[in-house]
Protein backbone atom coordinates (compact mmCIF):
# COMPACT_ATOMS: atom_id res chain seq x y z
CA UNK A 1 0.00 0.00 0.00
CA UNK A 2 0.97 3.33 -0.81
CA UNK A 3 -1.17 5.77 1.73
CA UNK A 4 -0.89 9.61 1.16
CA UNK A 5 -3.69 10.26 3.43
CA UNK A 6 -4.88 6.75 3.94
CA UNK A 7 -4.16 4.21 6.67
CA UNK A 8 -4.75 0.51 4.51
CA UNK A 9 -7.64 1.78 2.07
CA UNK A 10 -9.46 4.59 2.86
CA UNK A 11 -8.65 8.17 3.52
CA UNK A 12 -10.39 8.20 6.68
CA UNK A 13 -11.37 11.23 9.17
CA UNK A 14 -8.65 11.48 11.87
CA UNK A 15 -10.64 10.41 14.77
CA UNK A 16 -12.91 7.69 15.32
CA UNK A 17 -14.89 5.97 18.08
CA UNK A 18 -12.58 3.39 18.80
CA UNK A 19 -9.62 5.93 19.14
CA UNK A 20 -11.44 8.96 21.43
CA UNK A 21 -11.36 8.36 24.99
CA UNK A 22 -14.03 9.77 26.89
CA UNK A 23 -13.40 13.11 28.10
CA UNK A 24 -14.29 13.86 31.81
CA UNK A 25 -14.73 16.53 34.36
CA UNK A 26 -14.33 17.15 37.40
CA UNK A 27 -16.54 20.09 39.95
CA UNK A 28 -16.27 20.38 43.30
CA UNK A 29 -19.81 19.69 45.22
CA UNK A 30 -21.50 21.41 48.21
CA UNK A 31 -21.00 19.01 50.79
CA UNK A 32 -24.48 18.71 51.63
CA UNK A 33 -24.94 17.35 47.94
CA UNK A 34 -22.27 14.41 47.91
CA UNK A 35 -24.79 11.56 48.79
CA UNK A 36 -27.40 13.33 45.44
CA UNK A 37 -24.14 13.48 42.92
CA UNK A 38 -22.34 9.83 43.85
CA UNK A 39 -25.96 8.60 43.40
CA UNK A 40 -25.88 10.49 40.21
CA UNK A 41 -22.64 8.99 38.80
CA UNK A 42 -23.27 5.84 39.63
CA UNK A 43 -26.70 5.56 37.58
CA UNK A 44 -24.70 7.28 34.50
CA UNK A 45 -22.08 5.06 35.17
CA UNK A 46 -25.13 1.91 34.62
CA UNK A 47 -26.23 3.92 31.79
CA UNK A 48 -23.73 4.03 30.07
CA UNK A 49 -22.87 0.27 30.35
CA UNK A 50 -26.41 -0.69 29.46
CA UNK A 51 -25.60 1.46 25.97
CA UNK A 52 -22.39 0.09 25.33
CA UNK A 53 -23.45 -3.48 25.52
CA UNK A 54 -26.72 -2.97 23.07
CA UNK A 55 -24.27 -1.44 20.88
CA UNK A 56 -21.81 -4.47 20.74
CA UNK A 57 -24.88 -6.81 20.77
CA UNK A 58 -25.09 -7.86 17.15
CA UNK A 59 -28.63 -8.07 15.47
CA UNK A 60 -29.46 -8.97 11.99
CA UNK A 61 -31.01 -6.43 10.26
CA UNK A 62 -34.67 -6.51 8.70
CA UNK A 63 -36.05 -5.09 5.51
CA UNK A 64 -36.93 -2.11 7.11
CA UNK A 65 -33.87 -1.19 8.25
CA UNK A 66 -31.73 -1.91 5.35
CA UNK A 67 -34.44 0.28 3.43
CA UNK A 68 -33.43 -0.91 -0.40
CA UNK A 69 -34.68 -4.52 -0.31
CA UNK A 70 -38.03 -4.07 -0.52
CA UNK A 71 -37.74 -3.25 -3.59
CA UNK A 72 -35.91 -6.41 -4.86
CA UNK A 73 -37.17 -9.41 -6.49
CA UNK A 74 -37.59 -12.30 -4.42
CA UNK A 75 -35.87 -13.94 -7.13
CA UNK A 76 -32.92 -12.17 -6.16
CA UNK A 77 -32.36 -14.77 -2.60
CA UNK A 78 -31.09 -13.29 0.56
CA UNK A 79 -31.60 -16.51 2.58
CA UNK A 80 -29.32 -18.03 -0.02
CA UNK A 81 -26.86 -15.04 -0.27
CA UNK A 82 -26.76 -14.71 3.64
CA UNK A 83 -26.21 -18.83 3.46
CA UNK A 84 -23.66 -18.67 1.15
CA UNK A 85 -21.52 -15.97 3.74
CA UNK A 86 -21.94 -18.02 6.44
CA UNK A 87 -20.67 -21.41 4.66
CA UNK A 88 -17.39 -19.13 3.99
CA UNK A 89 -17.08 -17.91 7.88
CA UNK A 90 -17.88 -21.68 8.96
CA UNK A 91 -14.16 -22.12 7.67
CA UNK A 92 -12.91 -19.71 9.91
CA UNK A 93 -10.34 -17.39 9.34
CA UNK A 94 -8.95 -17.78 5.27
CA UNK A 95 -5.36 -16.08 5.21
CA UNK A 96 -3.74 -15.80 2.61
CA UNK A 97 -1.28 -19.54 2.51
CA UNK A 98 -3.09 -20.94 5.15
CA UNK A 99 -5.15 -24.40 5.32
CA UNK A 100 -8.76 -22.11 5.87
CA UNK A 101 -7.86 -20.64 2.23
CA UNK A 102 -7.17 -23.87 0.42
CA UNK A 103 -10.51 -25.02 2.36
CA UNK A 104 -12.23 -22.16 0.44
CA UNK A 105 -10.25 -22.71 -2.62
CA UNK A 106 -11.40 -26.09 -2.92
CA UNK A 107 -15.15 -25.52 -1.90
CA UNK A 108 -15.60 -22.81 -4.56
CA UNK A 109 -13.86 -24.38 -7.43
CA UNK A 110 -16.43 -27.45 -6.74
CA UNK A 111 -19.82 -24.62 -6.72
CA UNK A 112 -18.86 -22.55 -9.48
CA UNK A 113 -17.96 -25.74 -11.59
CA UNK A 114 -21.12 -26.67 -10.64
CA UNK A 115 -22.96 -23.38 -11.71
CA UNK A 116 -21.56 -23.78 -15.41
CA UNK A 117 -17.88 -22.06 -15.35
CA UNK A 118 -14.78 -22.68 -16.56
CA UNK A 119 -13.22 -21.93 -12.97
CA UNK A 120 -9.26 -22.25 -12.54
CA UNK A 121 -6.99 -21.30 -9.94
CA UNK A 122 -4.05 -18.61 -11.50
CA UNK A 123 -1.15 -19.34 -8.79
CA UNK A 124 1.75 -16.78 -8.12
CA UNK A 125 4.56 -16.57 -5.42
CA UNK A 126 4.18 -13.95 -3.06
CA UNK A 127 6.65 -13.69 0.15
CA UNK A 128 5.09 -14.20 4.03
CA UNK A 129 5.50 -10.65 5.62
CA UNK A 130 6.98 -12.53 8.69
CA UNK A 131 8.54 -15.23 7.84
CA UNK A 132 10.26 -14.21 4.74
CA UNK A 133 9.41 -17.79 3.00
CA UNK A 134 7.86 -17.91 -0.15
CA UNK A 135 4.00 -19.21 0.01
CA UNK A 136 2.12 -20.11 -3.36
CA UNK A 137 -0.63 -17.67 -3.38
CA UNK A 138 -3.85 -18.17 -6.38
CA UNK A 139 -6.88 -15.71 -7.42
CA UNK A 140 -9.88 -17.75 -8.41
CA UNK A 141 -11.32 -17.63 -11.63
CA UNK A 142 -14.74 -18.64 -12.94
CA UNK A 143 -15.11 -18.03 -16.75
CA UNK A 144 -19.07 -17.82 -17.85
CA UNK A 145 -19.44 -18.14 -21.55
CA UNK A 146 -16.08 -17.39 -22.34
CA UNK A 147 -16.61 -17.77 -26.25
CA UNK A 148 -19.14 -14.72 -25.98
CA UNK A 149 -18.13 -11.55 -27.45
CA UNK A 150 -18.98 -8.53 -24.92
CA UNK A 151 -17.26 -9.94 -21.63
CA UNK A 152 -17.14 -8.15 -18.58
CA UNK A 153 -15.01 -8.67 -15.17
CA UNK A 154 -16.92 -8.94 -11.74
CA UNK A 155 -14.66 -9.66 -8.51
CA UNK A 156 -13.89 -9.09 -4.63
CA UNK A 157 -11.01 -10.56 -2.44
CA UNK A 158 -11.53 -13.45 -0.37
CA UNK A 159 -8.48 -13.45 1.24
CA UNK A 160 -8.61 -12.14 5.43
CA UNK A 161 -6.31 -9.98 7.57
CA UNK A 162 -4.18 -11.81 9.34
CA UNK A 163 -5.84 -10.01 12.71
CA UNK A 164 -8.28 -7.62 13.76
CA UNK A 165 -5.85 -4.77 13.91
CA UNK A 166 -8.16 -2.51 15.06
CA UNK A 167 -10.09 -3.90 17.51
CA UNK A 168 -10.54 -1.70 21.10
CA UNK A 169 -10.18 -5.07 23.29
CA UNK A 170 -7.53 -7.68 21.49
CA UNK A 171 -6.05 -6.66 18.09
CA UNK A 172 -4.66 -9.71 17.96
CA UNK A 173 -7.82 -11.97 18.44
CA UNK A 174 -9.08 -13.58 15.48
CA UNK A 175 -10.69 -11.86 12.16
CA UNK A 176 -13.75 -14.06 10.71
CA UNK A 177 -14.14 -10.76 7.74
CA UNK A 178 -17.78 -11.76 7.03
CA UNK A 179 -18.02 -8.45 5.61
CA UNK A 180 -14.40 -7.58 4.70
CA UNK A 181 -13.92 -10.84 2.67
CA UNK A 182 -16.75 -13.12 2.24
CA UNK A 183 -19.09 -10.60 1.81
CA UNK A 184 -18.08 -10.11 -1.97
CA UNK A 185 -17.67 -13.74 -2.61
CA UNK A 186 -21.21 -14.49 -1.17
CA UNK A 187 -22.63 -12.36 -3.80
CA UNK A 188 -20.99 -13.37 -6.69
CA UNK A 189 -22.04 -16.68 -5.51
CA UNK A 190 -26.00 -15.27 -5.56
CA UNK A 191 -25.36 -13.93 -8.82
CA UNK A 192 -24.14 -17.26 -10.36
CA UNK A 193 -27.64 -18.52 -10.20
CA UNK A 194 -29.26 -15.85 -12.78
CA UNK A 195 -26.30 -15.26 -15.46
CA UNK A 196 -28.28 -17.36 -17.95
CA UNK A 197 -30.40 -14.49 -18.51
CA UNK A 198 -27.48 -12.55 -19.62
CA UNK A 199 -28.19 -11.48 -23.35
CA UNK A 200 -26.94 -14.01 -25.57
CA UNK A 201 -22.91 -12.22 -26.90
CA UNK A 202 -22.78 -11.18 -23.06
CA UNK A 203 -20.12 -13.35 -20.85
CA UNK A 204 -18.52 -12.59 -17.19
CA UNK A 205 -15.84 -13.56 -16.04
CA UNK A 206 -15.69 -13.48 -11.94
CA UNK A 207 -12.03 -13.35 -10.25
CA UNK A 208 -11.50 -13.78 -6.30
CA UNK A 209 -8.31 -11.80 -5.41
CA UNK A 210 -5.68 -13.34 -2.73
CA UNK A 211 -3.30 -11.64 -1.10
CA UNK A 212 -5.41 -8.25 -1.09
CA UNK A 213 -4.49 -8.01 2.19
CA UNK A 214 -1.48 -10.09 3.72
CA UNK A 215 -1.00 -7.28 5.87
CA UNK A 216 0.66 -8.03 9.50
CA UNK A 217 2.35 -4.01 9.46
CA UNK A 218 0.43 -1.41 7.17
CA UNK A 219 3.98 0.76 7.12
CA UNK A 220 6.08 -2.18 5.22
CA UNK A 221 3.48 -4.67 4.01
CA UNK A 222 2.47 -4.83 0.77
CA UNK A 223 -1.18 -4.79 -0.44
CA UNK A 224 -3.20 -6.40 -3.48
CA UNK A 225 -1.12 -9.07 -4.39
CA UNK A 226 -3.32 -10.94 -6.25
CA UNK A 227 -5.01 -8.22 -8.30
CA UNK A 228 -1.64 -6.34 -9.01
CA UNK A 229 -0.96 -9.83 -10.22
CA UNK A 230 -3.99 -10.66 -12.37
CA UNK A 231 -3.13 -7.04 -13.82
CA UNK A 232 -0.09 -7.63 -14.77
CA UNK A 233 -0.91 -10.92 -17.02
CA UNK A 234 -4.01 -9.36 -18.55
CA UNK A 235 -1.29 -6.86 -19.62
CA UNK A 236 1.06 -8.75 -20.63
CA UNK A 237 -1.05 -11.21 -22.17
CA UNK A 238 -4.10 -9.88 -23.24
CA UNK A 239 -7.24 -12.24 -23.72
CA UNK A 240 -8.58 -12.47 -27.42
CA UNK A 241 -11.73 -11.09 -26.17
CA UNK A 242 -10.83 -7.82 -24.04
CA UNK A 243 -12.85 -6.82 -20.72
CA UNK A 244 -14.55 -4.07 -21.38
CA UNK A 245 -14.98 -2.77 -17.36
CA UNK A 246 -15.31 -4.36 -14.13
CA UNK A 247 -17.23 -3.85 -11.06
CA UNK A 248 -15.41 -4.73 -7.49
CA UNK A 249 -17.76 -5.99 -4.75
CA UNK A 250 -16.51 -5.14 -0.99
CA UNK A 251 -17.87 -4.77 2.22
CA UNK A 252 -21.38 -5.37 0.76
CA UNK A 253 -22.91 -7.25 3.51
CA UNK A 254 -23.41 -4.02 5.75
CA UNK A 255 -26.70 -4.71 7.52
CA UNK A 256 -27.13 -0.62 7.36
CA UNK A 257 -26.22 -0.52 3.88
CA UNK A 258 -24.90 2.68 1.83
CA UNK A 259 -23.16 2.91 -1.15
CA UNK A 260 -21.47 6.20 -1.75
CA UNK A 261 -19.66 7.33 -5.11
CA UNK A 262 -15.97 6.21 -4.53
CA UNK A 263 -13.46 8.79 -5.86
CA UNK A 264 -11.23 6.88 -7.26
CA UNK A 265 -13.98 4.66 -9.13
CA UNK A 266 -15.37 7.89 -10.29
CA UNK A 267 -11.77 9.40 -11.40
CA UNK A 268 -10.64 6.64 -13.51
CA UNK A 269 -14.30 4.63 -14.04
CA UNK A 270 -16.65 7.81 -14.40
CA UNK A 271 -19.22 6.60 -17.12
CA UNK A 272 -19.32 2.82 -15.50
CA UNK A 273 -19.91 4.48 -12.08
CA UNK A 274 -22.93 7.09 -13.65
CA UNK A 275 -24.60 3.70 -14.92
CA UNK A 276 -24.77 1.55 -12.32
CA UNK A 277 -25.64 4.55 -9.41
CA UNK A 278 -28.12 5.84 -12.21
CA UNK A 279 -29.87 2.23 -12.64
CA UNK A 280 -29.97 1.73 -8.61
CA UNK A 281 -31.95 4.89 -8.56
CA UNK A 282 -34.61 3.54 -11.48
CA UNK A 283 -34.72 0.69 -9.55
CA UNK A 284 -35.44 2.59 -5.92
CA UNK A 285 -32.44 0.82 -4.54
CA UNK A 286 -31.94 3.77 -2.10
CA UNK A 287 -28.76 2.01 -0.71
CA UNK A 288 -26.59 3.91 -3.28
CA UNK A 289 -26.21 7.81 -3.31
CA UNK A 290 -25.17 9.31 -5.66
CA UNK A 291 -22.47 11.43 -3.54
CA UNK A 292 -18.64 10.97 -3.94
CA UNK A 293 -17.66 10.18 -0.72
CA UNK A 294 -14.75 7.89 0.31
CA UNK A 295 -11.35 7.85 -1.55
CA UNK A 296 -10.63 3.96 -1.22
CA UNK A 297 -7.39 1.91 -2.11
CA UNK A 298 -8.67 -1.67 -3.11
CA UNK A 299 -8.26 -3.96 -5.72
CA UNK A 300 -9.99 -1.67 -8.36
CA UNK A 301 -6.78 0.27 -8.99
CA UNK A 302 -4.64 -2.21 -9.90
CA UNK A 303 -7.04 -3.04 -12.71
CA UNK A 304 -7.74 0.72 -13.52
CA UNK A 305 -3.83 1.25 -13.41
CA UNK A 306 -2.11 -1.66 -14.71
CA UNK A 307 -4.75 -3.73 -17.06
CA UNK A 308 -6.33 -0.52 -18.49
CA UNK A 309 -9.85 -2.25 -17.48
CA UNK A 310 -12.49 0.65 -16.26
CA UNK A 311 -13.78 -0.55 -12.82
CA UNK A 312 -15.20 0.36 -10.11
CA UNK A 313 -15.27 -0.50 -6.18
CA UNK A 314 -18.91 -1.15 -4.88
CA UNK A 315 -18.14 -0.74 -1.07
CA UNK A 316 -19.76 0.60 1.90
CA UNK A 317 -17.41 1.54 4.37
CA UNK A 318 -19.52 2.73 6.83
CA UNK A 319 -19.84 -0.10 8.72
CA UNK A 320 -22.26 -0.05 10.18
CA UNK A 321 -22.89 3.95 9.97
CA UNK A 322 -21.28 6.68 9.51
CA UNK A 323 -19.98 9.75 11.13
CA UNK A 324 -16.18 10.52 12.47
CA UNK A 325 -17.14 9.32 16.18
CA UNK A 326 -19.44 6.46 15.03
CA UNK A 327 -18.67 3.04 15.89
CA UNK A 328 -16.79 0.42 13.45
CA UNK A 329 -17.03 -3.14 12.88
CA UNK A 330 -13.95 -2.72 10.25
CA UNK A 331 -10.97 -4.82 11.28
CA UNK A 332 -12.31 -5.60 14.52
CA UNK A 333 -13.63 -9.22 15.53
CA UNK A 334 -17.04 -7.79 15.42
CA UNK A 335 -16.88 -8.24 11.96
CA UNK A 336 -19.29 -11.44 11.82
CA UNK A 337 -21.84 -13.12 10.13
CA UNK A 338 -24.17 -11.90 12.70
CA UNK A 339 -23.54 -8.21 11.90
CA UNK A 340 -24.32 -8.61 8.33
CA UNK A 341 -27.36 -8.79 6.61
CA UNK A 342 -28.22 -11.13 2.96
CA UNK A 343 -31.45 -8.36 2.17
CA UNK A 344 -27.99 -6.07 1.25
CA UNK A 345 -26.64 -8.94 -0.31
CA UNK A 346 -29.82 -9.17 -2.24
CA UNK A 347 -29.85 -5.86 -3.18
CA UNK A 348 -26.29 -5.51 -5.03
CA UNK A 349 -26.92 -8.63 -6.53
CA UNK A 350 -29.76 -7.31 -8.06
CA UNK A 351 -28.21 -3.66 -9.13
CA UNK A 352 -25.32 -5.59 -10.67
CA UNK A 353 -27.47 -8.31 -12.14
CA UNK A 354 -29.67 -5.56 -13.87
CA UNK A 355 -26.93 -3.63 -15.26
CA UNK A 356 -25.48 -6.94 -17.38
CA UNK A 357 -28.78 -7.10 -18.32
CA UNK A 358 -28.15 -3.86 -20.14
CA UNK A 359 -25.15 -4.45 -21.75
Amino acid sequence: MSASSTQRRLARPQSSARADAARTQSAASPPRRTGWWAGAVVLGALLVAVVFVALQTPERATPAQVGSQRVVPERYDAERAFGYLEEICAIGPRISGTEGMHRQQEMLLDFFRRQGAEAELQSFPARHPLSGETLTLANLIARFYPERPKRFLLCAHYDTLPFPDRDPINPRGVFLGANDGASGVAALMELSHHLNELPADVGVDMVLFDGEELVYDNRRDPYFLGSTHYAREYGAHPPAIPLRAGILLDMVADAEQQFYLEKNSWHYARPVAREVWDLAGRLGVRSFKSRVKHEVRDDHLPLNQIARIPTIDIIDFDYPRPGPRAMSYWHTQQDIPENCSGESLAAVVYVVHQWLLTK
